[in-house]
């Protein structure tokens, strides 16, 4: 049975709409996709309907090969955001990837307050290049990242009341340590995302950073932006165990998978300027062989 035919979305519009998100994430979200492919097939659509909605406004944001200007794009974001929000409102759109989007949150009652911050922090990258504390960073991650773990809540079951605090710690940590491997990108997009009072606090400049070159100060605001990953994963960890079985081995993946970017950061010995941080095939195919075997499980208790 197909994940559509699972989740019992049967209209071919609809169905069209889902199938567009599901390509998105396939081929922008890797690792995402894998750990989606844990969850019960009647679940996968909606994940993939949220993943589209924003990836759908990333490509807006960050596509480099664009002509457009800042003002541009903004304009462009502004036009669609308002395009999907106020489909949220009448439960109609014609856009391909909000159909999906806007059937997920009706099938699942999810906020549409999480849209609008979602929405609120990419506007927010085309106009601010640097944060000055973490409060200013937290801003931008929750609505980048934290919304993101709330807007699932509801679809991976379970205790949906009690595992909030924990997908948004998720969420941030994830986006967190994403920042840190991608140091050298966002520079060439204009921006600093590790908070610039905490980098002087290491003896690091933002003049450093455009150097690219490594040096001990940067390892150590390095290792001081790691630490706090770690310990986001860590606070998060016992609300996964509230969401239902058969969607915790997905997120326990998704967990170590992109938490476990700090890892091989370290690995790298931090020169996040020269080479890229990534996990391993071998590392990936032994969290993904584990998460299965623990998903098969669950769905046979």
């Amino acid at each position: 049975m197909s994940e559509l035919n699972a989740a019992g979305i049967t209209d071919p519009e609809l169905r069209a709409s889902y199938e567009e998100c599901k390509r998105l994430n396939s081929l922008h979200g890797k690792t995402y996709y894998l750990a989606t492919l844990l969850l019960p097939a009647a679940k996968r659509p909606f994940v993939h309907a949220l993943y589209g909605f924003a990836r759908y406004a990333d490509e807006i944001v960050d596509d480099l090969a664009s002509t457009l200007s800042a003002q541009e794009k903004a304009e462009v974001l502004r036009n669609w955001s308002s395009e999907v929000l106020q489909g949220l409102k009448t439960g109609q759109s014609s856009d391909l990837v909000g159909r999906a989007l806007i059937d997920t949150v009706q099938r699942f009652d999810i906020p549409h307050q999480h849209f609008v911050d979602f929405l609120h922090s990419m506007e927010m990258d085309l106009t601010v290049t640097e944060y000055q504390t973490f409060d200013d960073l937290y801003e931008y991650v929750y609505g980048s990242a934290a919304v993101i773990g709330l807007q699932m809540v509801p679809i991976l079951g379970g205790d949906t009341v009690n595992s909030l605090a924990a997908a948004k710690n998720l969420g941030v940590a994830f986006q967190l340590a994403n920042f840190i491997r991608d140091v050298g990108e966002d520079l060439d997009r204009g921006r600093v995302y590790l908070p610039m009072q905490e980098l002087a606090e290491h003896g690091v400049t933002r003049e450093m950073l455009e150097a690219r070159k490594l040096t001990p100060e940067i390892i150590s605001a390095l290792k001081f932006q790691i630490a706090r990953v770690r310990q986001l994963q860590k606070d998060a960890e016992p609300g996964i165990a509230l969401l239902d079985k058969t969607s915790q081995p997905c997120i326990r993946a998704a967990s170590e998978l992109y938490c476990g970017i700090v890892d091989e950061v370290e690995k790298i010995g931090y020169d996040i300027f020269n080479k890229r941080a990534k996990t391993s095939t071998a590392r990936r195919a032994r969290v993904a062989l584990a998460a299965y075997i623990n998903a098969v499980i669950a769905r046979l208790r």
